[in-house]
């Protein structure tokens, strides 16, 4: 069984889906629960339920909001997808910095397959673990946000945060 609860956060909800070990398999900023099942592989897919406790995942991210950027990073997460290209992007993808996004052509050539800008896209647009695997840190090749499938206020709002700086600085592109 698996157990989900809703954290408030800054840019409003974040709804966490863990697994019976306390690992992250779906994370999204709402609550619609189904919407973030969807995201899991069939193989890791369960019912799911509420829950006050989801272990240790509501206290990193509590850190996270509260400055310490690398909280998350001590999060496990579980994700599969069909293909091993996508699967090695989530985990290269884990090892990006807060506070130094890297573009689409960079996250492909981290990835090992400079060519696979597409591939690099597909592996932020398929990410059923959000913050936890930070597709909000990948940007366009000029630098500009991108897509996002929480919303750009939301990736806005995360990327200034691990920035130090103000929304308004990202939007504006001051900031990278």
């Amino acid at each position: 069984m698996l157990k989900y609860r809703t954290l408030d956060t800054p840019t409003g909800p974040l709804t966490v889906v863990v697994s019976p070990t306390g690992a992250v398999r779906a994370a999204g900023f709402t609550t619609d629960v189904a919407d973030l099942l969807s995201l899991v592989h069939p193989s890791l897919l369960a019912p799911a339920e509420p829950a006050d406790d989801v272990g240790p995942v509501a206290r990193h991210v509590r850190s996270y909001l509260d400055g310490d950027h690398t909280a998350i990073d001590a999060v496990h997460v579980e994700q599969v997808i069909g293909g091993s290209f996508i699967s090695h992007a989530w985990q290269v993808m884990r090892d990006i910095k807060p506070g130094s996004p890297v573009t689409y052509s960079e996250f492909a050539r981290l990835s090992g397959r400079p060519a696979a800008v597409r591939g690099a896209a597909a592996a932020c647009a398929r990410n059923p673990v959000a913050l936890f695997t930070p597709c909000h840190r990948v940007l366009r090749l000029d630098g500009t946000l991108g897509g996002y499938r929480w919303g750009l206020p939301v990736k806005t709002w995360l990327l200034a945060h691990e920035a130090g700086h103000s929304t308004a600085a990202v939007e504006a592109g001051v900031v990278r």
